[in-house]
């Protein structure tokens, strides 16, 4: 029961506050046009803030374990092999993308470490799932939402100068830019003065209520209903499709205890809402992403307390 009323505890809030967003804009104290520029700010500034700040506050030279990391990195990488084949049965090219995107990517960083914590105590091999996963979440993000984004006849034509754009969106993206320049930080152990985390922090603090209003503002319900099916397949894809899979496999090769948690989360974590932001800024109409968001959000309380029980069970945790 209290694995539970934490699981609940740690999604709800994040789905509350999509809900909040949806009433500001009916209130009409939210327009589409002020949530549009608030998700814009959102992509821009505060994640990738909030990106640097963790990775750069991390000390990726000690407690380095390499197995567990390669693990949560091919895990990843096939998983989004596997939604990829699965999204040719979708007929629209820029769906595809989002369905790929919200099939894969979880809120690790936002609901897993704490999860960990409730567990153990501390974020235990939580900082190693990160580094496994979540900069190839992005990247790869990154490239399905360029590859798959609408295009007019002229960029369809034109292969040189759509690769040449595709390469330029994925190198701009300020979100890998966050990424890679906390990576970097860590690793040369720069220092990170009281003023730097206090500001770092507090810009980046305001990532997921800004993100999570500005996607309930922008929300089409008609759009969601439109893209139910894939909306489905992609939450529970997410939320059980991928744990089934890889949780055995993990069991096989002997991770155990905070080892298992960890990987847990990554696999069964609601889709993360960074991934609504991104799809809205790189040209994808939204809807799908924020559908799955919702959907797996509802879900996951209930998912991972029943992937909890069931390692526990079997001896895992």
């Amino acid at each position: 029961m209290e694995n539970l009323v934490f699981s609940l505890n740690s999604v709800m809030p994040i789905f509350l506050m999509m809900v909040l967003g949806i009433f500001l804009k009916k209130w009409g104290l939210i327009d589409t046009a002020f949530a549009s520029k608030l998700n814009t700010f959102v992509f821009k500034v505060s994640l990738p803030i909030l990106l640097f700040s963790d990775l750069s506050s991390q000390d990726f030279r000690e407690g380095f374990d390499l197995r567990f990391v390669v693990f949560c990195f091919a895990a990843t990488l096939l998983s989004i092999g596997l939604v990829s084949l699965l999204s040719l049965f979708i007929n629209e090219r820029p769906l595809r993308g989002e369905f790929i995107q919200a099939a894969y990517r979880s809120s690790a960083a936002l609901i897993g470490i704490a999860f960990i914590k409730n567990i153990y105590g501390t974020s235990g091999m939580g900082p190693l799932m990160i580094i496994g996963a979540v900069p190839l979440y992005n990247i790869m993000a990154v490239v399905v939402l360029e590859v798959t984004a609408e295009r007019n006849d002229e960029e369809i034509a034109d292969k040189k100068a759509l690769a040449k754009k595709t390469a330029l969106g994925i190198v701009k993206n300020p979100i890998l830019i966050g990424i890679v320049v906390g990576l970097v930080w860590s690793l040369l152990r720069l220092p990170n003065p009281v003023i730097l985390r206090k500001l770092t922090s507090s810009i980046g603090a305001t990532a997921t209520p800004m993100g999570l209003i500005a996607m309930g503002a922008m929300i089409d319900f008609s759009k969601i209903r439109e893209v139910g099916k894939p909306v489905i397949a992609a939450a529970l894809i997410k939320t059980f499709g991928l744990e089934a899979l890889f949780m055995p496999i993990a069991a096989y090769l002997g991770f155990r205890n905070e080892n298992m948690v960890a990987i847990m989360t990554m696999l069964g974590s609601a889709t993360t809402v960074s991934s609504f932001v991104m799809a809205k800024n790189m040209g994808h109409e939204g809807s799908l992403t924020a559908g799955t968001v919702a959907l797996s959000t509802l879900i996951s309380g209930f998912s991972l307390t029943f992937w909890l029980w069931l390692a526990k069970t079997l001896g895992l945790v």
